[in-house]
Order: C-alpha cells, then sequence, then structure tokens
C-alpha cells in the first residue's frame, strides 16, 4: 500500500470541509471571548474587503470579544468615550468625488459634464472594548473560565516538553506564542472540553514557536498584516498534520472554518493554503526532529 502523503492528507480534507461549508469557529476551552467573529461598523453594517484582515488580526492580537468598531467621533455620538491611552486601528474608507473639467483614465464620466473620481482614505477607529458608556449590545462580556476536570495525556505531554519549547501556563484565558520572550502561553488543560482539543491548540502554537528567527525565522519575513494571516493558515495545518503524526484526530470541521475565515480575509486565495501547508510541513519536522533530539541524549545519559 502506497504511503500517506499526510501535509497532503490534511491540506485536502480542508479544503474539502471548507467546500462543504463550515460550522463558526468555536474556542476550545472556556473563558474568554466565545468566537471569531467578523468586524462591524458601529451601525452593525459588516466590513469588506482589507477591513477584514486589518481589524480581525488587531482584535486577535489585542484579545477583542467585540467586533464593533467606530471613529471617535461615532464613540461620543453614541454616548461613549474612548478610554485614556487606547491605541486606534486603521480601517480604510473608499469613496468616489465629482469634480468639473476633463475625464482622466481613473475616473468616469456622470454624464452631466463632471468626472467622478474614486478615492481612499483612512479612518482611525476604536474597538467597543476600548469604549465606556455605549448601550449594552456593543459589549461582548467574555466567560470566566470553568475546570472541565480535562486530565492530560503523559506520553503527549512528554512529546511536547521533549521539543524544548517554553511552555507556560496560567489562568489566563488565552492561548499565544509570544516572540519577544520566546515563550508558549497555554490555559490550563481542564479548562478545555477534551485533551486532544488542548493538544491540537499547544501543536498550533508550537507552529508558531518554529517561526522564531532562532529556529525556521519565518515569522521575521512575515511582518503585515496579510503575512499575520498566512502565518495563522500555516499554524493551523501545521498543528493538523503534528496531530496525525502522533496519533491525535484533529477536528477537521473546526480547522477548516478557521482556515477559511483567514482565507476571506485573504480574499479567498485557495492557492495560499498549499503554500501554507508546505511551510507547516518544514515546521512540522523542525518539531520532531527536535523531539528525536532530545530523546536520542537521554537515552545515551540512561
Amino acid at each position: 500500500m502506497a504511503k500517506i502523503d499526510i501535509h497532503q492528507h490534511v491540506t485536502d480534507t480542508i479544503i474539502a470541509q471548507i467546500e462543504a461549508g463550515t460550522p463558526p469557529w468555536r474556542k476550545p476551552w472556556t473563558g474568554g471571548a466565545g468566537s471569531a467573529a467578523l468586524p462591524l461598523r458601529h451601525n452593525g453594517e459588516p466590513y469588506r474587503g482589507v477591513n477584514i484582515l486589518m481589524l480581525w488580526a488587531s482584535a486577535h492580537m489585542s484579545d477583542f470579544s467585540s467586533e464593533r468598531w467606530m471613529t471617535f467621533k461615532q464613540a461620543v455620538d453614541l454616548g461613549g468615550s474612548v478610554k485614556k491611552g487606547s491605541k486606534c486601528a486603521r480601517s480604510v474608507f473608499y469613496g468616489t468625488f465629482e469634480k468639473e473639467g476633463d475625464q482622466t483614465e481613473s475616473a468616469a464620466e456622470t454624464g452631466e459634464g463632471k468626472t467622478r473620481i474614486p478615492f481612499a482614505k483612512c479612518n482611525n477607529v476604536f474597538n467597543a472594548d476600548q469604549i465606556e458608556g455605549l448601550p449594552a449590545e456593543f459589549y461582548v462580556l467574555p466567560d470566566p473560565p470553568r475546570d472541565l476536570g480535562t486530565e492530560t495525556d503523559p506520553e503527549l505531554e512528554a512529546f511536547f516538553a521533549s521539543t524544548g519549547a517554553d511552555i507556560v501556563t496560567s489562568c489566563e484565558p488565552r492561548a499565544y506564542y509570544r516572540p519577544s520572550t520566546d515563550q508558549i502561553h497555554m490555559p490550563p488543560i481542564a479548562t478545555f472540553f477534551d485533551a486532544a482539543r488542548y493538544f491540537g491548540v499547544l501543536g498550533h502554537e508550537l507552529t508558531h514557536w518554529t517561526g522564531s528567527t532562532k529556529r525556521l525565522d519565518r515569522l521575521g519575513k512575515f511582518n503585515d498584516r496579510k503575512a499575520y494571516a498566512f502565518e495563522e493558515l500555516v499554524a493551523e495545518i501545521g498543528a493538523c498534520i503534528l496531530g496525525v503524526k502522533l496519533g491525535i484526530e484533529p477536528d477537521f470541521d473546526q480547522s477548516a472554518a478557521y482556515v477559511e475565515g483567514w482565507l476571506e480575509a485573504l480574499k479567498n486565495d485557495k492557492g495560499l493554503i498549499f503554500k501554507a501547508a508546505s511551510e507547516a510541513q518544514k515546521a512540522v519536522d523542525f518539531i520532531m526532529d527536535a523531539a528525536e533530539v532530545t530523546k536520542s541524549q537521554e537515552q545515551a545519559a540512561a
């Protein structure tokens, strides 16, 4: 029987799930914001295009719960006030204005002797989480972490420890890799719905960890908003590949939902899945090699 190409299998499965339709992504641990949400304007109108990518990445990095964004003036008009020290994000507003005169290549004739000229401008916007005094519907209150009694798997715990990654656990309901300290942070395994999801998330963050300049030097190359989204594809596919290798069955429905969201922000370029899968394979190879080195050293010392 032919040997299965794991990364091709994972990539094809995720694409098939996306094409079949995916459920909304749900965070696999308790506490914090409930799910990923596409950004909305102050009036509930969805953002489109590049604004989805810019604001989603900003919300993800700042752990905002609300999907609502607005300018300083819009916040004031709604009776709110931006918290002191809050940093704005940028959104892009596209429009046109009419001008008397000759038509240009980039303008369209209005039929009344005027030229319609397109323009784009940046708006400074704040998330509702940065604003006090808004109506209650603008806020999504985070859930407190709940101890579900989920227990770890000693063998998997030992494998992840053997990679050499600095994995820190606290009650903070967030999972992330912080390049500045070269640490992975995880919520307690007891707050996860099951151990497989815990190790799936840990695999995602461990894939980010491989991108350090100390290792595969991937994160240094990808330093803009689009690259941030691409890195999320790499991490999620890497987690799936690693899970298959370790005997953890990935939740392909949830992985497809996660990947689909970032692809939507990247204008649904499915070709990026295959590029991300290639980077993910390199990351998993690095992880497996690091664990094997540790195993060999322990055997030699025994």
